[in-house]
């Protein structure tokens, strides 16, 4: 799945684009994605200009006149890529769902192989309080998230670290990869209680986590499989993994092998003498 820095790359993509463009006709090729499409969506994106392109954790966020705002979430494999100069009338290509026409020769194809992405429509007035934005939590690249921050979430549970970063109502758009990147960064294992760690541990993490996401968005995210920015390029950030998918390999500080554990049913990564 998309993690923040995909998104956010995606995101930068698409505002350039987008903004300040008007959508002139939208071509809706199937509904049944992980939500149905809305009925009114149509009508409710057509004509409309588009004022913003936003992102909120892993969900896309188009703000467009009259206060509407369409939510896309990219789901497992789901992408936004722009073309300029295509007929926007040829033939449905495989996967692709919905097509946004712009003015200016542009479209925007959103295509999911999976179908667990999502395009939900809102209004910008309540956006907050949209139920699929609602519980989200801090976003890691703002002020907000910082060692006091993470401090009193720790002390409320008794979980792993991995898995209280991990949990969207936490902390936002952080994943698999970037946890298990950003914990080997901070030389803290993953399998740690939370209210075990030292306010200068979380501090250390807390200045690593967001070094990592934004060398992750420069380098435009990581492409493990589906993932392309808005222009339709593939990230270079995995090729700069120091523990991520590299079970059994040697771990680049010390040189003791990278071990994979299970945890909550996702494969994590670290070094067993590093991270303490």
């Amino acid at each position: 799945m998309p993690e923040l820095p995909e998104v956010e790359t995606i995101r930068r993509g698409l505002l350039k684009a987008m903004k300040g463009q008007r959508v002139s006709k939208i071509i809706v090729r199937r509904t049944d994605l992980r939500r149905p499409v809305p009925r009114n969506f149509i009508n409710m994106v057509s004509g409309k200009r588009i004022l913003n392109v936003n992102r909120r954790a892993k969900y896309l966020l188009v703000i467009l006149e009259s206060n509407v705002v369409v939510i896309v979430h990219l789901g497992m494999s789901g992408r936004m890529v722009i073309e300029r100069g295509t007929d926007p009338n040829i033939p449905s290509r495989k996967h692709e769902h919905i097509v946004f026409i712009l003015e200016g020769d542009i479209n925007v194809r959103f295509s999911d192989p999976r179908r667990f992405g999502l395009i939900e429509i809102s209004n910008s007035k309540n956006l907050s309080s949209h139920e699929l934005l609602k519980n989200i939590g801090i976003e890691p690249l703002s002020k907000e998230f910082n060692a006091l921050m993470l401090v009193e979430q720790f002390k409320k549970r008794k979980r792993t670290i991995k898995s209280v970063l991990l949990d969207q109502s936490i902390v936002a758009g952080l994943g698999n990869i970037y946890v298990c990147e950003g914990l080997f960064m901070a030389k803290i294992s993953p399998t740690r209680i939370t209210h075990s760690l030292t306010f200068k541990e979380i501090e250390i993490f807390v200045i690593k986590i967001k070094q990592l996401l934004l060398d992750a968005i420069r380098s435009g995210g990581s492409t493990l499989k589906d993932h392309v920015s808005a222009t339709g390029n593939m990230g270079y950030f995995q090729y700069k993994f120091l523990v991520y998918g590299r079970e059994d390999k040697p771990c680049m500080i010390c040189g003791e092998a990278i071990t994979r554990i299970n945890q909550a049913g996702r494969s994590t990564f670290f070094c067993n003498n590093c991270q303490k």
